[in-house]
């Protein structure tokens, strides 16, 4: 009891990545299951998506702020969200213009990420702003919508319409951490030439 106490955030952070093989296995099953099975599949999006929020607040609140789950986190999330954006157009529940969107939103992920890892040894830290998490919580909106999208009058146009929004965001704020990035870049390059 005391390790789950101990390390309660980490294992919901954990405990997301096990929902996703759950969530894989329902978008097959819509073949046979119709409805039922992409609705189970948007109530087990819902308990991954609320894991995603409590375990940042466990941690903080409980004071379980770990290397471990501040590593595994970030990748959690990462991963989460690109299976299912990668099963939704899979799966025909994105498609044509809308693919551009998932590839756009795939590219700034990357850039990020590699934005990340060349100033992580710098000790260069590019806080979220609340832009990004106006993002996030658009984009896992817009894509509940679309796991139920075919079943259940205009969410698919919902999921549609806020992916955009939530694409639209993803540029605003891959521009912005790339500003910030580039005075990063510009102060060590000076500091090189001193």
């Amino acid at each position: 009891m005391n390790f789950i106490k101990n390390n309660l955030a980490n294992i919901l952070t954990v405990a997301r990545l096990f929902l996703l093989p759950v969530m894989i296995v329902l978008f097959f099953a819509e073949d046979q299951w119709g409805a039922v099975a992409a609705w189970l599949c948007l109530v087990v999006y819902i308990v991954a998506s609320i894991t995603d929020f409590l375990d940042g607040y466990i941690a903080r609140k409980l004071n379980q702020i770990s290397a471990f789950g501040t590593f595994l986190d970030p990748i959690s999330d990462k991963i989460f969200v690109a299976s299912i954006l990668v099963l939704l157009v899979a799966f025909g529940k994105v498609a044509d213009l809308g693919i551009i969107l998932v590839i756009i939103i795939f590219a700034r992920e990357f850039l990020i990420s590699g934005l990340r890892e060349f100033m992580g040894p710098m000790n260069i830290k590019v806080p979220v702003t609340k832009l990004a998490k106006w993002k996030t919580t658009v984009q896992m909106l817009s894509l509940g919508f679309l796991i139920v999208g075919d079943h259940a009058p205009y969410m698919r146009e919902l999921g549609m319409f806020m992916l955009s929004a939530a694409t639209v965001l993803t540029v605003l704020t891959g521009f912005n951490y790339m500003r910030a990035s580039l005075r990063h870049f510009k102060k060590a390059q000076l500091k090189e030439e001193l």
